[in-house]
């Protein structure tokens, strides 16, 4: 039986979330905001154990940099053919279940890289989502700009990649069939994104790595920092209410985000490490203060 923990305004389940998802009724959130694990192999049990033992497998393991040890990341580029194929499906999948589970107009914001983008955002169109368009989070992701494998001294002059210095997340919308924006705003609170007190939210944010104090609190390798989350999770609720849903919670970092700009949220993680993880890391996350809480309005509710 699935659990379920309250924690203030959210609730979070320890459920795989494609049969939670499928037991949904419809029309029910007013948003996704979510990281995915990309549903191939990173997350499964042999490669996790690969890179608690610093071998790498799917996980590059970086060296490490000026005295600091930088985090392992997911090397995309090894997938094969059938690999990719059962990440497009998974996603498909996935959309299918998300566009039913959304109420119509609702936006999802999902966390991606330049390499598995266009198949992410293909799947997700073919799944029933529309696309439209992009979240630039300019940020030094340590990703690319390595030498050849194995022959960095015999090409010293070359990267295989370009180095990352932006994250992508894409930005896809439940079709409002006939309706109207003001039509969908009116019946389900959704179908806009909502703007700050200064201004309209931009498709490009600047963005600080996660900061240690963040990692300390919650030790997953995917962690976002809370000051770009609150950004989101503000942005992504147009009228300021509803129900902000992320189905691969992970560490509980958006989860801990809702909570801090004041949204109902619910969050779903499959793996128990990392739910009892979020229980204990989502107060703690919340309690921070970042450079985005004057922007998103985060002050007195934190305490």
């Amino acid at each position: 039986m699935d659990e379920q923990v309250k924690i203030g305004r959210a609730t979070i389940v320890h459920a795989d979330c494609f049969a939670w998802l499928a037991g949904l009724p419809p029309d029910t959130w007013h948003a996704v905001v979510t990281d995915p694990p990309y549903g191939v192999k990173e997350y499964d049990a042999d490669q996790l154990e690969k890179r608690a033992n610093g071998k790498g497998g799917i996980w590059r393991i970086p060296p490490s940099f000026d005295g600091h040890i930088r985090a392992p990341l997911p090397r995309f580029t090894a997938l094969n053919g059938k690999e990719r194929a059962r990440l497009r499906q998974f996603f498909f999948e996935w959309g299918q279940l998300v566009c039913r589970a959304l109420r119509p107009g609702g936006h999802v914001f999902i966390a991606t890289n330049a390499f598995i983008g266009q198949l992410l955002y293909d799947a997700l169109v073919d799944g029933g989502l529309e696309f439209r368009g992009e979240i630039i989070r300019l940020v030094r992701t340590l990703r690319g700009g390595d030498r050849p494998k194995n022959a960095e001294d015999e090409f010293p002059g070359v990267s295989s990649m370009p180095k990352g210095c932006y994250e992508p997340w894409g930005l896809f919308r439940k079709p409002m069939g006939a309706l109207k924006v003001s039509d969908c705003l009116r019946q389900f609170q959704t179908g806009g994104l909502r703007r700050y007190a200064d201004g309209p939210f931009e498709d490009v944010i600047p963005s600080e790595r996660t900061p240690q104090r963040e990692r300390e609190m919650a030790d997953h390798p995917s962690i976002k920092p809370q000051s770009f989350l609150r950004r989101i999770v503000f942005a992504a609720l147009p009228l300021g209410e509803g129900v902000i849903a992320d189905p691969f919670m992970g560490s509980g970092s958006t989860i801990a985000a809702c909570e801090a700009v004041g949204v109902q949220s619910i969050g779903v993680e499959r793996h128990r490490e990392y739910f009892d993880l979020a229980r204990a890391a989502i107060p703690r996350l919340r309690a921070l203060e970042t450079d985005a809480d004057e922007l998103v309005g985060v002050g007195l509710r934190l305490f």
